[in-house]
């Protein structure tokens, strides 16, 4: 008999502090590929009480309207007021962005090591976690894409004004039961919503599970009559934003890419542009795990790239499957390197990552979208002639 177990999964909405500050970073990112795609861009933000914070390092050919970024970004998600937890008409914002190190440039550059010359180098060292499972559709743990669909729906409900009640700031949690590797029930959803004050406690609480929870998982037929609700569980959200709780660049990563079931390098990826391996080389991670997948190789499986500062290719390909595979773990890894060029160049070219689409990967998760070029699964054949 397969082992039971239970695994959760968080998410939290677009107008969450720390989201708040990665849809800025990205968005000036974007701002910089859009007019000049050899920008070096490294942007963090922090967000308080009615202040934004914009700094880090950047080289860019193009003159980027930082106040109008910011102020855009915050009106897009709904932050009109201060009772709402920031006003984006009338909050200050502080601009301490400076030039990028020469020393790491010239590494990214192709100007350091004599041996590596002309070469686009990593832009850090470090190590990159890519994963996929047969679970759902995208090919994606099931925790974190309920969860994250759950705070999709809410924010469309609260723009359309369905749910006029309804603020920016919010998380879901999603508890799943597992028999062996397949999701058989969801335990538990927990939905902290931020609201504005004369709403009720029953009110949201209907609302929230009548218009959210079970139009969204009612049909994955895993909700049933034992499922717990917790619904605002403190009773009350009215303050929030970065009014109830400071916001900064990166704190979210494990929302942003597996809810925990996969292992994490550590690196965030907003605001960074794709000479950094943080963000790159984790989407050809995921892009690599998904094809796979998808090739019938592994039911289950989690690869690894890793990486050193200013060297032009990965320096270890890791693979496991879980003891899912159809074929050796060890036939896996070397057929990787032979269908997917993982130099960082390679990556950059492949997927195409000197455009402005940054900003949307900053809230509702990096993977699982197929928007997104990582997500393309055309490497199937060719995986597995070289498996082969």
């Amino acid at each position: 008999m397969k082992e039971r177990f239970l695994f959760t999964s968080e998410s939290v909405s677009e107008g969450h502090p720390d989201k708040l500050c990665d849809q800025i970073a990205d968005s000036v990112l974007d701002a910089c590929l859009k007019d000049d795609p050899e920008s070096h861009v490294a942007c963090e933000v922090f967000a308080s009480t009615a202040f934004v914070l914009v700094g880090g390092e950047i080289t860019t050919g193009t003159y980027v309207d930082v106040q109008d970024i910011v102020r855009t970004v915050a009106k897009d998600i709904g932050y009109d007021s201060a009772d709402a937890g920031l006003d984006y008409n009338a909050m200050a914002i502080s601009n301490m962005i400076h030039a990028q190190s020469p020393d790491i440039n010239q590494g990214v550059a192709g100007k350091g090591l004599a041996e590596y010359a002309g070469q686009q180098g990593a832009g850090d060292q470090g190590m990159m976690f890519g994963f996929a499972c047969n679970e759902t559709p995208e090919l994606m743990p099931a925790p974190i894409m309920f969860a994250h669909r759950l705070m999709r729906e809410a924010a469309a409900l609260r723009k359309s004004g369905a749910l006029p009640w309804l603020r920016p700031d919010a998380k879901s949690q999603v508890t799943v039961e597992y028999e062996g590797h397949k999701p058989v029930r969801i335990d538990a959803v927990v939905l902290s919503h931020q609201h504005t004050p004369e709403v009720t406690n029953a009110a949201i609480r209907e609302g929230l599970i009548e218009s959210v929870i079970k139009p969204v998982l009612g049909n994955t037929g895993l909700l049933d009559r034992k499922t717990r609700f917790y619904i605002n569980p403190t009773g009350r959200f009215v303050i929030g934003g970065p009014t109830g709780d400071t916001g900064v660049t990166g704190r979210k990563i494990i929302v942003d890419t597996y809810g925990g079931m996969g292992r994490h390098g550590g690196g965030c990826f907003s605001g960074k542009d794709p000479s950094k391996v943080d963000r790159s080389a984790a989407y050809m991670a995921r892009h690599i795990a998904k094809t796979i997948v998808a090739a019938g190789l592994a039911d289950r499986v989690e690869l690894q790239l890793s990486y050193a500062i200013g060297v032009p290719f990965p320096i270890s390909v890791s693979v496991d499957t879980f003891g899912t595979g159809t074929a050796s773990e060890s036939a896996i890894a070397r057929a990787v390197p032979e269908v997917f060029d993982c130099s960082p160049a390679g990556i950059i070219a492949a997927l195409g990552l000197k455009r402005p689409i940054y900003r949307a990967t900053a809230a509702y998760g990096h993977f699982g979208r197929p928007e997104f070029r990582w997500e393309q699964t055309d490497r199937v054949e060719a995986l597995k002639r070289a498996v082969d």
